[in-house]
């Protein structure tokens, strides 16, 4: 046997005729320097009408196997080559290049968008049939398993795994009936600036590769805290690809941080609870099992992911995947999404391998449970666009629902530090443990609201505007000034992180009140009606109090702050005419200074309440602009 194709077999059925056929397969399979040399053709067509039949086994056994070690040289990854080293950026698009030059009926790589760094991304596709285009996937009903690497390029695994798995993809035959229901797209290196910002100290308490690239991009942001807000033009690349290709399961290969343990492989799977019940259903029963099952079969048997617990034996907390994060994005799009997340202290080939056999694991399913995948995905998007009413926008950890976990880590225990004399964590490989400890992995809603019929969002907010058409939301754009009763948000109280965070001071702790109003809208503005695919994704960043929505991340902050005012000594006068003009606004004023002593011992609140009861006080002051039109 040379690679897939059977020498026995051949000889067994003595017919020159399946040697040639062997030899044509192989051919189209490596069409390396020897398949396209004339001369070597001619000899062979001579040398099959004359030689002994033995003889010519024994030849195209020769042939084959110099032409699948001349293959291996020539497509030899960097790790290959040496265990401690990843892939350059410059070494991984070359690889990729290389592969899609030589093998154009399977793989394609183009470039997509621009990161901050002002460098492209890549993007291989890889299918049979020249499926390159979402377009043709769908009509061959084929499933789109998206992969990303690099998103934190101190955490490289994925780069060279997925370089091992898409070559693989394309070389061995025997993974031809994967592409024939399975096209696979895969970003070689997302945060390109933090690649090419490549060292060996910025990653600590890792154990390799040798150098590495940083987390930060090029405007020091974390890339997987920017899938909503877009302030990096990787993510602005990012939503519209993603958009554009629409999968159906997604990987975005990383490295952990945190406790010891001896799993190789964790695993952070979209949140459960924040999928629509159709995918939750499949992914808690169907998918995980399987892919758990794999992994251990694999010799990686994985571990959900411990998040930053200093004692796992104590009991392990799922991870809440916002959608900055990106298997929260991917939720938001009803995509199942994975994080596998390598330890990092375990030896950097052994996380290559780790995620390489993740990878395959995810393929396998994909192909198991396509027509399973697919309609999981549909019946969410129609239960969310026809039946869902009320929509989620925070969540809490439900500690009454608790699962039990077999979980083998090492002792934690404490010591004297060596460089505070002070007590310290240390956990003892000597000491390693197997026991059944709590598993908290289920979240309930906090903070809920009734879907709209439809969001009418000023042209003035552009911003909010080109993210929504990143991810695929259809607009109408009035084509003239119209009067439009909506529903409005004042924004009551709300609390600025003191610290910046990611490049904001996002607003959290959102008090609202309702009221409804007739508000004159212009032409240019535009209406977004509910009844679409992309209407959680609607919700989430247009809902105020969405734990990742457009006004947590400071995108209305404009309406926060008062544009006029008065002066305490003019106004006083034209307060006191108004509360004689307004029994009901001083009886409100008495009540509250009997409520609140400390409203009643201060003259400027009490003069600030007046003018904010007043006509004067200006209308858009805390107005949420974005408004809620009703059925």
């Amino acid at each position: 046997m040379v690679g897939d194709f059977n020498i026995t077999k051949i000889g067994q059925l003595g017919r020159r005729e399946k040697i040639k056929a062997e030899i044509a397969k192989f051919m189209a399979v490596f069409p390396c320097k020897y398949s396209k040399n004339i001369h070597f053709r001619a000899k062979f067509n001579k040398m099959k009408k004359t030689t002994p039949l033995f003889l010519s086994v024994f030849f195209t056994l020769f042939v084959l196997k110099s032409f699948a070690q001349n293959a291996n040289r020539d497509f030899q990854t960097p790790f290959e080559r040496d265990s401690t080293h990843t892939a350059t950026h410059t070494e991984g698009v070359a690889f990729y290049q290389k592969l899609a030059q030589r093998f154009p009926q399977k793989m394609t790589l183009s470039t997509f968008g621009v990161s901050d760094c002002g460098e492209p991304l890549h993007v291989a596709v890889i299918s049979s049939d020249k499926t390159f285009t979402i377009e043709t996937a769908r009509k061959a009903e084929k499933l789109v398993l998206f992969i990303n690497n690099a998103i934190h390029p101190g955490e490289p695994e994925g780069v060279d795994a997925s370089m091992l798995f898409v070559r693989d993809l394309v070389l061995n035959p025997k993974n031809d009936a994967f592409l024939k229901q399975i096209v696979v797209v895969v970003v070689p290196f997302y945060n390109i600036d933090g690649v090419l910002n490549r060292n060996s100290t910025t990653r600590a308490n890792q154990n390799g590769p040798a150098e590495y690239g940083f987390r930060g991009n090029a405007q020091n942001l974390d890339l997987n805290r920017d899938f909503i807000k877009c302030d990096t033009r990787n993510a602005a690349s990012f939503n519209q690809l993603f958009t554009k290709w629409q999968p159906d399961i997604f990987v975005d290969n990383h490295t952990s941080n945190g406790s010891d343990y001896q799993y190789t492989m964790t695993c952070i799977a979209t949140q459960q609870s924040k999928l629509a019940p159709q995918l939750a259903d499949y992914q808690q029963n169907n998918l995980l099992p399987q892919l758990y099952a794999a992994m251990k079969t694999a010799n990686f048997e994985m571990t959900p992911y411990v998040n930053f617990d200093e004692k796992p034996a104590d009991g392990i907390i799922g991870f809440m995947d916002a959608p900055r994060y990106s298997t929260g994005y991917a939720a938001v799009h009803h995509v199942i999404g994975f994080m596998p997340e390598t330890h990092m202290l375990k030896p950097f080939p052994s996380r290559v391998r780790g995620t390489l056999a993740f990878e395959k694991a995810i393929l396998q399913i994909c192909f198991d449970d396509k027509d399973k995948i697919l309609a999981a995905k549909r019946t969410a998007i129609d239960f969310y666009k026809k039946e869902k009413t009320t929509f989620e926008l925070q969540w809490k950890l439900d500690t009454t629902r608790r699962k039990s976990l077999i979980f083998k880590g090492y002792e934690a225990k404490m010591k004297p530090s060596e460089v505070s004399g002070l007590p310290r964590l240390w956990y003892d490989r000597n000491a390693p443990y197997e026991k059944t400890i709590p598993y908290f992995d289920s979240f309930t809603p906090s903070v809920s609201v009734e879907k709209p019929t439809a969001y009418i969002v000023p042209q003035a907010y552009q911003r909010v505007i080109e993210r929504l058409k990143w991810n695929g939301v259809e607009m109408i754009e009035l084509q003239a000034d119209t009067l439009i009763e909506v529903g409005l948000y004042r924004i009551k109280n709300f609390k600025s992180s003191a610290n910046p965070y990611e490049g904001h001071h996002p607003n959290g702790g959102v008090e609202l009140a309702t009221e409804t109003r007739k508000m004159r809208y212009k032409k240019g503005d535009f209406w977004i009606n509910l009844n679409q695919n992309a209407n959680r994704y609607i919700v989430e960043t247009l809902e105020p109090q969405g734990m990742d929505s457009y006004f947590y991340w400071n995108f209305f902050d404009g309406i926060l702050n008062q544009k006029e005012g008065y002066s305490d000594y003019v106004f006083e006068d034209v307060a006191a005419e108004i509360l004689k003009s307004s029994p009901d606004l001083r009886k409100k004023l008495e009540e509250k200074r009997a409520a609140d002593p400390k409203f009643a011992a201060s003259a400027e609140a009490q003069l600030d309440f007046v003018y904010k009861n007043s006509v004067y006080y200006e209308p858009s002051h805390r107005v949420y602009p974005v408004g809620r039109v009703k059925k």
